[in-house]
């Protein structure tokens, strides 16, 4: 299935290259670096690129391309999932997932791929199972390998690996036992000038981290299920109860890990947290202009904003802006024409606003359109689509667990048309 994996970095050199079947050369990549320099942005970079002898599919996280090579044609999304995993997997064994640290850390890189991918299928892709496996890098154990010429590989197979439960691995025992929920919702918004919603969706996750002695089984039932859409599940969810009772019944891997993501469409009429009034204006015959911008809270359930970050790309003409801000930072840059304001928390008495003018090169042009504002925050104790865990519980263990469930929400791509 998978022949060869690349890591390509964003000046477009190749930093690692890992072949599992024959040895593919490095010149398969031109098609790639073809796409590349046809694409505005690395994100726009086609996922499958077709060659005359092989198919190039690649993800992009953590400014690196992932570009796996295959000779047959296969599912795309299986392999693009398999990236993904790759990328989790690199970020829970080093912290962070760069070119550095796959650099620092290159014979545990090729030993995590070489189990996680036997004879070019996926094999072991559960991070606490790798853990048995290959031993995360420490300082100390690296000057001891150093010394000794030791490796990182365990001497024992996973004994998850041979159960019927092979994400979690057995005997598992902790003296505090504790299982933490976080409900992280990602809203993506396009809002048009005079304030209507265009477009609106909410992409969220359940992310768990799981620390509970022997083999324990969880339900965690939901509020309002029906708000799922689109849901992805961790292999460990009974799909079958999930279908029937719309409860989530599973035995949990040990540690963190990602239960399951799901999606809120535009159908089911997603509540937009905050709002931005503004006046941008240019006149005709002026080399001047006027910025206004307010932004506030909308639908957040008493909830206080935070992180709130404003930025805007202003059109060519723009020299500078002169402007005068009721809280936080802001700063023009006169080359990118990148205006960025970083407002901080939103106090709903006292809005923050960002007021000026703008210097235009003269003689030019009015500009044809007015620029778009791209807002970032978030929203502590608040799922926006409204979703509410109900209980959950735990079968086939005596003790009694500490349980807890947080909600997030945080903006996606929010942008704002003025």
């Amino acid at each position: 299935m998978i022949h060869s994996l690349f890591l390509i970095n964003a000046s477009g050199d190749i930093f690692l290259e890992k072949h599992w079947k024959s040895v593919v050369s490095r010149s398969v990549c031109d098609y790639f670096f073809e796409a590349q320099e046809r694409a505005s942005e690395a994100e726009n970079v086609p996922p499958v690129i077709p060659t005359p002898h092989h198919y190039l599919l690649s993800v992009y996280r953590h400014k690196i391309f992932f570009v796996a090579v295959i000779q047959s044609e296969v599912p795309p999304l299986f392999v693009i999932e398999f990236l993904h995993r790759v990328v989790d997997t690199f970020q829970d064994y080093f912290g962070v997932c760069s070119e550095v640290m796959i650099k620092d850390n290159v014979v545990v890189v090729y030993e995590v791929l070489e189990e996680m991918l036997d004879n070019g299928f996926p094999l072991a892709t559960e991070s606490n199972i790798l853990k048995e496996l290959i031993k995360p890098p420490t300082i100390l154990r690296t000057v001891v390998n150093t010394i000794t010429g030791s490796t990182n590989v365990g001497d024992q197979l996973p004994t998850g690996q041979l159960s019927v439960v092979p994400w979690r691995r057995t005997g598992v025992k902790y003296t505090n036992n504790e299982a933490y929920f976080d409900v992280i919702e990602e809203i993506d918004a396009i809002i048009d000038k005079s304030g209507s919603t265009i477009t609106a969706e909410i992409q969220g996750v359940i992310d768990a981290c799981v620390k509970l002695t022997g083999m324990p089984d969880l339900t965690l039932s939901f509020m309002n299920p029906r708000l799922l859409d689109d849901v992805s599940f961790h292999p460990c969810v009974r799909f079958k109860r999930w279908e029937s009772e719309r409860i989530l019944s599973f035995i949990p891997p040990d540690g963190n890990f990602r239960l399951l993501s799901y999606h809120v469409s535009a159908q089911n009429l997603v509540a937009i947290p905050v709002y931005v009034k503004h006046n941008i204006s240019f006149r005709d015959s002026s080399s001047l202009g006027r910025f206004e911008i307010t932004v506030g809270p909308k639908q957040t359930m008493g909830k206080t904003v935070e992180g709130v970050m404003v930025t805007s790309q202003m059109p060519k003409g723009v020299l500078n802006m002169t402007l005068t801000s009721s809280q936080g930072t802001h700063i023009f840059d006169p080359v990118t024409k990148l205006l960025s304001w970083d407002v901080g928390k939103i106090n709903p008495q006292k809005l923050p606003s960002l007021k000026g003018s703008m210097s235009l090169q003269a003689g030019t042009s009015k500009p044809d359109e007015n620029p778009t504002i791209n807002l970032q925050f978030k929203i502590q104790q608040l799922a926006i689509s409204g979703l509410k865990v109900n209980r959950l519980d735990m079968y086939g263990e005596k003790y009694k667990p500490f349980k807890g469930i947080k909600y997030m929400t945080k903006a996606g791509k929010f942008q704002v048309r003025t």
